[in-house]
């Protein structure tokens, strides 16, 4: 009897990948909200808001390009194929794949490719729908791409903690939950106000938040242009994210493997 050899990291990563990419159709209660919803609240901020932050605000301020952002980032943030994962631990799919020679962590990174394809369709709708209403980018077309990548980096950067949430619990409720941890994040910091414009408190908090640093990078692009120093605090804010939420994602996938 012959036994499976290890067929090589490459592809086996797009393998799952190819797997992963093809469900990503046959789930829209996932996609349609994470599309649907950034652009409700741009709207109603849009509509609400505007007339009062520009009257408020410098001369020139646009609060449609400072509101793009935000929506990018809700848009983005916990997209990812974590709930698949679970799917495949109850069903038994992914014991399954333990047990053959496929390298352990082209498992999570072919899902986290899926991950991409899907944060990079949403980011680019939600901007789309900026251009709609008026946004311009002082960076140009090479601004556009820029912005589009970095907010697919952070949206990839976070999927690492839902992953690490399915491969500890099996469990579709608490990967779901893990949205949450999010929240702060989103709103202490400079969301929806100039980081000079919050009071003392919230602009201390603020100023250790990631995605203060990412908002400042993406803003940056539309309305400032090239400004090196925001760019690269927005991509530390980036790796640093990454960094924790992938270590805890591939630790639990490690134990997993251990434990079965």
């Amino acid at each position: 009897m012959s036994l499976a050899q290890p067929s090589g990291f490459l592809k086996d990563l797009m393998t799952v990948a190819r797997r992963a990419v093809r469900t990503l159709p046959r789930e829209p209660e996932a996609i349609i909200p994470a599309m649907l919803i950034p652009m409700f609240f741009f709207a109603v901020n849009i509509g609400a808001l505007q007339d009062v932050a520009e009257s408020q605000g410098p001369p020139d301020f646009d609060f449609k390009a400072f509101q793009l952002p935000v929506a990018i980032i809700f848009a983005v943030t916990g997209v990812s194929r974590a709930n698949t994962l679970v799917t495949d631990i109850q069903t038994g799919y992914l014991d399954k794949m333990l047990i053959t020679p496929v390298k352990r962590s082209a498992l999570l990174l072919g899902m986290m490719i899926a991950d991409i394809v899907l944060v990079l369709g949403l980011s680019s709708l939600v901007t789309v729908v900026g251009f709609v209403v008026g946004v311009r980018f002082e960076t140009g077309i090479l601004g556009v791409l820029a912005f589009l990548l970095l907010s697919s980096a952070w949206g990839l950067a976070f999927t690492g903690f839902p992953y690490a949430v399915a491969l500890r619990t099996g469990n579709p409720a608490a990967v779901n939950s893990a949205f949450l941890i999010f929240f702060p994040f989103a709103f202490l910091t400079s969301a929806f106000v100039p980081l000079d414009g919050l009071t003392s408190w919230l602009r201390t908090i603020a100023r250790f938040n990631p995605v203060t640093y990412l908002l400042e990078a993406l803003r940056s692009l539309i309305s400032e242009g090239w400004v090196v120093e925001s760019l690269l605090k927005g991509l530390g804010a980036v790796g640093g994210v990454g960094l924790v939420t992938f270590t805890l994602a591939f630790s639990a996938l490690n134990r997993r493997v251990k434990t079965g």
